[in-house]
């Protein structure tokens, strides 16, 4: 998660950084329900969820090392410490600056070397990348790998309990649903409350632009 002008709010203790608030980007304003479908995905189950390792965020701005310990708890029961992940990624007080970096710890630290960084510059996603993203999420959590996303939430395209500014954050897609086009995330910074909550997948699709994800 990346800081440029922001505040933690007291209390909102180990959430998110959040900044002032701001114009909302092309792809958050568009009308998600009227987004084409990703292509489908054959030979793979119609819905998964992973078992993952739950921690709410520690300090303001290590959703990065928070999110990428709940990825790595889908695959290691013996994650390591917030604290150790933040080191490691590095994470300093203005947040986790790269998607990147979070593949580098992920392959660190689950076997197989399968993570990947893949870059979502488009804003609204173009639909080849919308495929890439869908494809992604059934694969790797067909597979037992959770999804690390960096996301910019304005105002007007929010997760379940953000406050009312801009989000620049990162959280784990732990499961997906393709009959109603759904996606389960686990989301560290605990907003209103929300850990652990389903999102369209065109919602999330136009969270991720212009930052990137792990898969």
């Amino acid at each position: 998660m990346r800081r440029f002008r922001t505040v933690v709010v007291a209390a909102l203790a180990a959430s998110a950084l959040i900044t002032a608030p701001a114009v909302a980007q092309a792809g958050n304003a568009v009308d998600v329900n009227a987004m084409a479908p990703p292509a489908k995905v054959e030979g793979v189950r119609a819905a998964a969820e992973l078992n993952i390792q739950y921690q709410i965020q520690e300090t303001g701005y290590w959703c990065g090392p928070a999110a990428t310990r709940i990825a790595i708890s889908a695959k290691n029961g013996n994650p390591p410490s917030q604290q150790q992940l933040a080191n490691e990624l590095p994470t300093t007080t203005n947040g986790t600056d790269w998607i990147g970096q979070v593949t580098r710890v992920l392959n660190n630290h689950v076997a197989g070397g399968w993570y990947e960084t893949k870059e979502m510059p488009n804003d609204p996603p173009t639909q080849a990348q919308r495929d890439l993203l869908w494809r992604d999420i059934v694969l790797d959590i067909d597979k037992g790998y959770a999804i690390v996303a960096n996301i910019v939430a304005p105002a007007n395209n929010h997760p379940p309990g953000y406050p009312n500014y801009t989000i620049y954050h990162y959280f784990t897609i732990i499961g997906y649903n393709s009959d109603n086009m759904t996606v389960k995330i686990a989301d560290p910074a605990n907003f209103g409350g929300n850990q652990i909550y389903w999102l369209t997948f065109n919602q999330l699709a136009t969270l991720i632009p212009p930052k990137g994800y792990s898969a």
